[in-house]
């Protein structure tokens, strides 16, 4: 027995362990003997059977015991049993403490509240033993003789008596258990939110409707978070475009319209709550008239206009006739008692009693209201019997001669019109001699009489739907004019005289077309005609003789035919004299010129020959004299003296003789500046190519000149361009070889170019008494020119020839 109690023997790897909770383990039971049962049990002394947890591994003297995420329940005494064939038993044991670390369990950052509230900050942490709390805000670890607000409860959560917006921060939960020396901590975030608080400018507006007006509502908001703003009417929200900016919130209502008054609503809400305000527009809405129609009476009858007009408030309508001016309101009567307004919410009827036809025309009517006015305006159409425009009844003619018989009618409505001859209308179409051409308003009867029954009493009818109207025409018997008479010779000269005369009495009933002149010299028997220019009663009669005596008589001509002549009258005209004096006029001249305007007076019956024009200063006494063509009109008086004053004598000349001398005088100016000179008869064009001219002459300087003398510019380009040749030649050979490229180039240069810029080439080039050696690349003396041969040709191109070259 001994010997086999000492052979079975336990032990297990540890005695004693500390576990936290959620931390696995395992322990080993070792036997030494032989055991045939190895168990495991557990604090509760139930036998330990594998599971998720917990796992057993047991070989023959060894069993492994593995416990998974340990949990406080796992606490206690675990056994290791072994047992041997006999039936004895040996067991060793293991105590195994389970404590639970310092945990934060669903921790909520960030953690919010709504302003005023009891806030209760949740630090939901564990451990084994009770871990001890500790609040921190702002580095400072809270507690309740500081802040009176604040109190951590039973369960470590942070109390905050009516939380502000001030308390919003990050507070710190730590946890410690003093037993391990194990702390730690957690960051929560407290947010407060606050309720929307809502303010407005203006809680009011007035409005005009139909003006493109706009108003902007405009709410202002705080709270936390931002609240968010909406816009509702009759309750419900509305789509409107909204202006959000720093925290205020605009609608804006454009081309506002009657149907946007009312009452708006604007709400505010986020996480703490809600809030509403309520803005009020009112429309004023513009005076409108909505009814205004054109009426039509008959003359004589009574008309009533109704004008309706809306607006708010309620516009005042008055009543104006356009024609004159004159205004109807109401409650008043006009002067003649035949104009009255009546009217009443909106509404006002302007009666016209004994409707005359100069009331037809426009009426306006006017609404008016401390908004504003409108005003419409109606036509008023008067019916009314035909009316008759034509006084002229009486209309004159001859056999075969057409004439048409005017008719014209004003009516409303038109009227229908016909003729009608001894009780029998004439038909649209007429007859063999009438013809009828109507239009609205007028008829046209076109009758060409064939004999005396033609002529007579002529019916126009007109007709509508208010009445009949008649108006009767004559057509009578044409005859030709009586005779003009107090035939007058005025203006008579040597070969014009002017006939005047008194129009015939009497027309024959037909417009008289011309008046009909004769004259003859007496004794003749060959009178000539002359007509007057339509009914003048002037006529001029030329080419006449002078000194003779002549016979003149006139006769008035109509559709009719020629009248009788006047009694005849005689007249003489004007013996050949010396022409008048002639008519003068001065202008100053070019330079030293002056020039004299010669007007033609009377002539004296002969042609002027010539002018005499004498001349002279003031100063001198003795004459120069010029003789004119008399066909001239003018003499030109050159050369003359600068600073002077001249006398001038002219005088005309016919083949009778000299007229009278007219005098004249003149002042020659200073000399004047030599630009003055120069530029005085240019125009604006003119000094402007002048100037461009000199500046090209001026660049083709400069350029001609560096290329003697620098060996640059156009030129030389050209000419190294174009004209170096490079020949196998040396000295004198090469150089005569440059030479001549030089100025065959130069000949091509120049004849591009005018006469006047080659010129002044040669100007530059020959006029020094020194040469100018032409250079090559090494500096050295290549050309000197003596002749060259100028040829310019007729298309104006220059062409230059080197005849002799020396070294």
């Amino acid at each position: 027995l001994i010997k086999l109690m000492t052979a079975l023997q336990i032990s297990i790897s540890l005695n004693k362990v500390e576990l936290s909770v959620g931390e696995s383990k395992f322990f080993i039971c070792t036997a030494i003997g032989e055991p045939v049962r190895l168990e495991w049990y557990n604090p509760q002394g139930e036998l330990i059977m594998p599971s998720k947890r917990m796992s057993l591994h047991t070989e023959t003297s060894r069993s492994r015991l593995i416990i998974y995420n340990a949990i406080v329940q796992d606490a206690g005494i675990y056994r290791c049993e072994a047992a041997d064939a006999s039936g004895h038993t040996v067991e060793a044991s293991v105590v195994l403490e389970i404590y639970q670390r310092l945990t934060f369990r669903d921790v909520q950052s960030p953690q919010e509240f709504r302003h005023g509230e009891m806030a209760e900050v949740v630090c939901d942490v564990i451990s084994s033993p009770v871990p001890t709390v500790v609040w921190y805000y702002q580095d400072r670890e809270i507690t309740e003789e500081h802040h009176s607000r604040f109190r951590v409860l039973a369960n470590n959560n942070l109390q905050i008596q009516q939380v502000t917006k001030v308390d919003e921060g990050v507070y710190r939960c730590e946890a410690s258990v003093e037993a391990r020396g194990e702390i730690d901590f957690v960051d929560i975030a407290v947010v407060v939110n606050v309720p929307p608080v809502l303010s407005v400018f203006q809680q009011s507006f007035n409005s005009t409707a139909d003006y493109q007006e706009s108003v902007t509502f405009t709410c202002i908001t705080s709270g936390s978070p931002d609240p968010m703003v909406t816009w509702h009417r009759y309750g419900l929200a509305q789509g409107w475009p909204i202006l959000v900016l720093k925290r205020r919130s605009m609608l804006t209502i454009r081309n506002i319209r009657q149907a946007d008054g009312g009452t708006y609503t604007c709400r505010a809400t986020n996480k703490a709550g809600l809030e509403e305000r309520e803005l009020f527009l009112k429309v004023f809405v513009q005076p409108h008239i909505i009814q205004l129609k054109n009426v039509t009476a008959v003359e004589g009858s009574a008309a009533m206009i109704s004008c309706v007009a809306e607006g708010e408030p309620l516009p005042d309508i008055s009543w104006r006739r356009a024609s004159d001016g004159q205004a109807f309101v109401d409650g008043v009567k006009s002067q003649d008692g035949r104009f009255e307004v009546r009217g009443r919410h909106g509404k006002s009827v302007l009666t016209i009693s004994g409707v005359k036809l100069s009331d037809l025309g426009r009426f306006d009517c006017e609404a008016l209201s401390r908004i504003g006015g409108h005003q419409k305006s109606m036509f008023l159409d008067i019916e009314y019997i035909p009316k008759f425009l034509t006084n002229y009844t009486i209309y004159y003619s001859w056999e075969e001669n057409p004439v048409n018989i005017s008719c014209y009618v004003m009516s409303n409505p038109p009227a229908t019109m016909l003729w009608r001859r001894e009780r029998f209308t004439i038909s649209a179409e007429g007859t063999f001699n009438t013809r009828v051409h109507s239009a609205e308003g007028k008829s046209v009867l076109e009758v060409t009489p064939m004999s005396d029954r033609d002529f007579g009493r002529y019916n126009c009818t007109a007709r509508n739907n208010i009445g009949v109207r008649y108006q009767e025409f004559i057509l009578a018997q044409a005859d030709v004019p009586s005779n003009p008479y107090s035939v007058r010779l005025s203006a008579v000269s040597q070969r014009l005289a002017t006939v005047t005369f008194m129009k015939p009495d009497s027309h024959g009933g037909v417009p008289i077309s011309y008046y009909l002149v004769q004259y003859k010299e007496v004794g003749s028997l060959d009178w000539r005609d002359a007509k007057s220019h339509s009914v003048q009663t002037t006529v001029v009669l030329t080419g006449l003789e002078p000194n003779t005596t002549y016979e003149v008589r006139i006769a008035a001509v109509n559709g009719k035919g020629q009248g009788e002549f006047s009694r005849t009258e005689s007249f003489q005209t004007l013996p050949i004299r010396e022409p008048s004096p002639p008519a003068v006029h001065g202008q100053r001249g070019m330079g030293k010129a002056y020039r004299l305007g010669l007007i033609k007076q009377d002539d004296g019956g002969m042609p002027i020959v010539e002018y005499i024009v004498k001349y002279k200063t003031d100063k001198e006494e003795q004459w120069m004299t010029k003789l004119v063509p008399g066909a001239n009109d003018f003499a030109m008086l050159q050369p003359l003296q600068w600073n002077t004053r001249y006398e001038v004598e002219i005088t005309a000349r016919n083949v009778k003789g000299l007229s009278e001398p007219t005098f004249y005088q003149f002042f020659m100016p200073q000399k004047p500046d030599i630009t003055e000179s120069l530029f005085s008869g240019l125009g604006l064009g003119a000094v402007v190519g002048l100037g461009l001219g000199a500046l090209l002459l001026l660049l083709v300087l400069v350029d001609i000149s560096c290329f003697f003398l620098r060996h640059c510019g156009l030129l030389m380009c050209i000419t190294r361009t174009l004209c170096s040749k490079k020949t196998t030649t040396s000295g004198k050979g090469k150089d005569m070889e440059e030479g001549k490229a030089l100025y065959i180039c130069f000949d091509f240069y120049t004849m591009h170019n005018s006469h006047l810029f080659f010129l002044l080439f040669v100007f530059l080039f020959c006029s020094s008494n020194r040469k100018l050696p032409l250079k090559e690349e090494n500096g050295k003396e290549s050309l000197k020119p003596d002749t060259i041969e100028i040829k310019v040709h007729s298309d104006n191109s220059i062409h230059t020839k080197l005849d002799d070259i020396k070294e």
